[in-house]
């Protein structure tokens, strides 16, 4: 498996606008995410990244809502997804629309919004499936410079592995628009195949507590209950002598 971080310089677009049908992958996110957003509830909710920001969130139930990017066009806030300018758990909800598809360091960026997040807090993600027919293009030579080639494309089992290592439950996760044009064909083939989908959706929940119980908290446990089971002897012996 290729490292998570690499040292290759990538540059994001500034826009949907600036990528082979990036207006038909816009509006196939929105979509597809307002049923997700419509079961947000908080304060505080940001979007992180510029191409973020151009996602209509309007179904969101969190009224405040601050995008996040290196561009000023757009944005509330100015900053490095990498060093968010936020106290720690003080944030109900984040959008990474694409935002680790174009980052050096994608841990880094999920570790960042987990401290910013609230306990029970939400982190929605989407990307590009390298499974598909617009991963392929990674393979034909001179596609892989141009955006959205230029990107990196994470598979929806290696951001399982990421964020079970932070402790999130995964609620939902989806594959959609086989083909990268939303024309006649696309929806029907999107129907039948949504694995081989060209856009992934992933929306999970941090949680405070292991998922797993722990070898020490199973100990731990099993000496309660002897320690119970031995004292109940003890009792049934007093009171069989006292019956004596």
């Amino acid at each position: 498996m290729k490292p998570a971080k690499t040292r290759q310089i990538l540059t994001a677009p500034r826009s949907w606008r600036d990528m082979p049908w990036g207006e038909s992958f816009r509006d196939a996110l929105t979509q597809h995410l307002q049923p997700c957003l419509g079961k947000l509830y908080g304060f505080h909710l940001l979007k992180i990244g510029n191409l973020s920001t151009e996602i209509d969130t309007q179904a969101c139930a969190i009224s405040h809502q601050v995008s996040v990017g290196d561009e000023e066009q757009e944005v509330q806030v100015i900053a490095d997804p990498m060093h968010l300018p936020f106290g720690a758990k003080s944030v109900d909800a984040c959008l990474l629309a694409h935002t680790l598809s174009w980052s050096q360091d994608p841990h880094r960026i999920l570790r960042e919004v987990d401290r910013v997040l609230i306990d029970d807090g939400w982190i929605v993600i989407t990307g590009f499936n390298p499974l598909s027919l617009l991963g392929i293009g990674k393979l034909i030579p001179g596609l892989h410079r141009r955006p959205p080639w230029n990107g990196r494309m994470f598979s929806q089992m290696r951001l399982l592995d990421w964020l079970s290592l932070l402790n999130y439950e995964v609620v939902y996760r989806s594959s959609f628009q086989v083909v990268p044009w939303n024309r006649q064909g696309g929806q029907m083939m999107s129907r039948h195949v949504p694995a081989l989908g060209c856009l992934n959706i992933m929306v999970a929940r941090k949680r405070t507590l292991p998922l797993i119980m722990t070898p020490a908290r199973r100990l731990a446990g099993k000496v309660k209950l002897r320690a119970t089971v031995n004292a109940t002897r003890q009792l049934h012996s007093l009171d069989d002598q006292d019956s004596g």
